[in-house]
């Protein structure tokens, strides 16, 4: 089952919107067979590992998600198992989506072949956390990730913020990209820094073929501009992959993709209707680069899932801008975190938090 993990790991690159699932095949004690998850529309893990085997009779099969049951763009994997003659499957985690769940593991005992459940199961719903919540609450996990100084600033009062972090906390943003779906933005972030919010093959810290899934498949990006003010040659909306989410009809030519969403009482883009639109548009890990108009829309409405802080050893004073714009008048209104991990990236921190259940 490890090795079937880390096979799906390989997936996360480009297995969107599908789940990046890895199979391996086992005979006598012998791996046959290994895959994991294509481009949507090809093979599933099941098949690249069946594939790979060239006959699986008798063969007990270890999977991280439950093999699907139903035809989509490509046919079940359960009924692949159960042609090849597979005696045993092992499964990490069943497939919440409603289209799957239960009727896999149901599909192969009816078939006679012997399915255990839960082996690796902790590691494979952190691993498949964004579509998992997607199938299970409608949308996927949001991550937030901040840039900031020991003071809690994540720019001078000017503006400036390149580079509060080092090289090495940038590489490792770097993928963090690689491994979404989608990465946003707000105006602000755009007109301030008029980031690209891409890939940069030169700085992303992947290896081989991880890197070319990554290049090859790069996230999605979206802009948050209630109003309408990015601007029409703003490099983040270079390409074809970008999206400008606002209130109000905004005209910036044919190639850039406007979706008109209602607005709060604030009149800024409402965040329960993007939260919606993001589940309709199947992405499963949507990463937040924000300035702090955003990320306290965000954290203060509880919207974060996940949340990356990077800290710089530098102290940017009172001035400075704050990570972001939240208030309380009560310590025990102010939104509670888990650090679940915290990392040294060259000369910064990098700390892992989930909102405190």
């Amino acid at each position: 089952m490890q090795r079937a993990i880390e096979l799906g790991r390989r997936a996360r690159y480009w297995a969107a919107p599908n789940p990046p699932v890895g199979c391996v095949l086992v005979r006598d004690d012998e791996e046959i067979g290994a895959g994991f998850s294509q481009p949507a529309g090809q093979a599933h893990a099941e098949v690249m590992a069946l594939k790979n085997a060239g006959g699986a009779d008798g063969a007990t099969a270890y999977v991280t998600l439950v093999p699907c049951s139903h035809h989509g763009q490509t046919g079940p994997c359960a009924n692949a198992l159960i042609d090849a003659g597979v005696d045993r499957v092992v499964v990490a985690v069943e497939d919440p989506n409603p289209q799957v769940s239960g009727k896999g593991v149901a599909m192969l005992r009816s078939a006679g072949i012997e399915v255990d459940m839960g082996e690796g199961a902790d590691q494979v719903e952190t691993d498949l956390a964004g579509f998992l919540l997607r199938m299970r609450r409608g949308y996927g996990r949001i991550t937030l990730k901040i840039a900031m100084s020991l003071d809690g600033r994540t720019a001078m009062a000017s503006g400036e913020s390149q580079w509060i972090t080092g090289q090495p906390a940038r590489q490792d943003v770097q993928r963090f990209r690689a491994e979404s779906d989608l990465v946003v933005t707000g105006v602000g972030t755009v007109l301030a820094d008029d980031c690209r919010l891409t890939l940069r093959a030169n700085e992303l810290p992947l290896d081989g073929d991880d890197k070319d899934r990554s290049l090859t498949h790069p996230p999605a990006r979206m802009v948050l501009d209630s109003k309408g003010r990015t601007p029409l040659g703003a490099r983040i909306l270079e390409g074809d992959d970008a999206t400008l989410i606002t209130t109000e009809h905004t005209d910036l030519g044919e190639a850039v993709q406007t979706v008109m969403l209602p607005a709060d009482a604030e009149g800024r883009v409402d965040i329960g209707a993007w939260v919606q639109y993001l589940g309709e548009q199947a992405f499963n890990e949507i990463l937040v680069e924000a300035g702090p108009t955003l990320s306290g829309a965000l954290l203060g409405g509880g919207w974060i899932d996940r949340l990356i802080i990077y800290q710089a050893p530098k102290l940017l004073g009172d001035d400075a801008r704050a990570m972001a714009l939240m208030n309380y008048n009560a310590l025990a209104d102010a939104p509670e975190f888990e650090i679940n991990e915290v990392t040294r990236i060259g000369a910064d921190l990098r700390i892992m938090a989930a909102p405190k259940v």
